[in-house]
């Protein structure tokens, strides 16, 4: 029979934050880049994301409560808890709204993405986190958006598709020279997924390889 070897749960990682990206890398996966959202941009995005439709919610739902509280005297208690109740529900794209902006500093802290030489990593959340791992394989496209705020603070928002998955990462400092960069490594490593033999070099034979192509300058990306 053969032996078990005990230490093959023991996780080398295990003094890593158990939601950080370092601490779900698999063995000899190498970080080409990674970065956040720009805590200025993310935030005032976030603020002026919901603002025309929570504040034409919110002005429609005030003037009725303004008639309700001169109403107040004519109204029997029981019409009065009901309508109370009724607006608190009511209002909840505006809590949303508020939620969303006080929420944004706690999230940017949170949000951070890495591109490695297998996969994109996204890790997201609030009170807690989530990482997202798309493989380069499956990607189906990428692209760049960079609206007026955005333009302003000399960021973008890059948008990535994969086959079952949909990304995006928020607020990114030179959009167009990391949107550039992903967009060649998928390229080069689905080519080298569904050509191996073709057109790989030399030096790499066969799949599992360590992959070279691209090295990104982190100095000038990442968020301070």
């Amino acid at each position: 029979m053969k032996k078990i070897n005990e230490n093959y749960f023991i996780n080398p990682n295990q003094n890593l934050n158990a939601t950080s990206i370092d601490h779900i890398l698999e063995k000899d996966e190498k970080i080409l880049w990674r970065g956040k959202p720009l805590r200025k941009s993310f935030i005032l995005n976030s603020f002026l994301k919901f603002l025309p439709f929570g504040l034409i919610w919110l002005c429609f739902d005030a003037g009725f409560i303004a008639f309700m509280v001169i109403s107040f005297p004519e109204m029997p208690p029981f019409m009065i808890a009901f309508l109370c109740v009724f607006f608190a529900f009511h209002l909840i794209p505006v809590w949303i709204w508020v939620f969303s902006t006080i929420s944004a500093s706690k999230r940017q802290k949170i949000e951070e993405y890495a591109f490695t030489d297998k996969r994109i990593l996204v890790k997201k959340g609030f009170i807690g986190s989530n990482i997202i791992s798309l493989y380069y394989s499956s990607l189906t496209s990428v692209n760049l958006k960079i609206g007026i705020v955005e333009k302003m603070c000399k960021v973008g928002d890059i948008y990535i598709v994969a086959n079952d998955q949909k990304v995006v990462l928020e607020d990114i400092l030179d959009p167009s020279f990391i949107c550039g960069k992903l967009q060649q490594i998928a390229h080069d490593i689905k080519t080298d997924v569904y050509f191996p033999n073709a057109l790989r070099p030399k030096e790499n034979q066969g799949y599992q390889t360590e992959y070279k192509g691209v090295s990104i300058d982190t100095k000038s990306n990442n968020n301070k």
